[in-house]
Formats: C-alpha cells, structure tokens, sequence
C-alpha cells in the first residue's frame, strides 16, 4: 500500500469510527449529572412535545432512551422545557404537554 492510500485507509477508518460513536452517544440515556443540572437550572420533564427522535429520555418500552421516538408528539417520550411552560405549549391539534407520560400518539 501507498503512503497516500495508507493515509487515506487510516482517515476513513477515522471518521467512521467517529459517525460510530457519536451515534451510540446520541441514543445514550442521560447521565443522573445531565438531569440534576437540567433541574438547577429550572427545567421540567414535558411528555408528549417532542418530535420524532428528539426526545430526552422516556420513549416506551424496548427504547434506550434519548433521541428514541418514532412519532412526533410521542405521549411516552419527555423532554426538557422550561419550568411552567409544559402544559401551556401550543402543539398541532389541540395536542397540550404533560408533567407525567400520556396515552396519545403512541408507535404502533
């Protein structure tokens, strides 16, 4: 192999390794440090307003959390919003957040 080709090889296997982790690391649950500095800092967990694959955490079963709803509006997923503002958001279809997980807009 090239020195050039060597490089190249070795870039590559860089980056991939790279798109690999970040990956696993956007689907990653929270850490307890996250959530706690989320709550100083005046956050709520808001179920129901996320869209699909922006969720915090919490999106049914067999999900292993952050960044893992199918739907839009998913009621099990949360995210957090800014402390008092869940249940007075403006979401398509009369759709309101919630301080604990709805039964709406659910995956099939």
């Amino acid at each position: 192999m090239s020195r050039k080709s060597t490089i190249s090889a070795a870039m590559l296997a860089g980056a991939v390794a790279a798109a690999v982790s970040s990956s696993f690391a956007i689907a990653a649950p929270l850490s307890q440090e996250q959530v706690k500095a989320a709550m100083d800092a005046g956050k709520e967990k808001c179920f129901g307003v996320a869209l699909k694959g922006q969720n915090d955490c919490a999106a049914g079963p067999g999900t292993t959390c952050q960044a893992t709803s199918t739907v839009d509006y998913q009621g099990n997923a949360w995210k957090f919003v800014d402390g008092g503002t869940c249940t007075t958001m403006d979401l398509p279809g009369d759709r309101k957040g919630s301080t604990e997980a709805l039964s709406r807009d659910l995956p099939s």
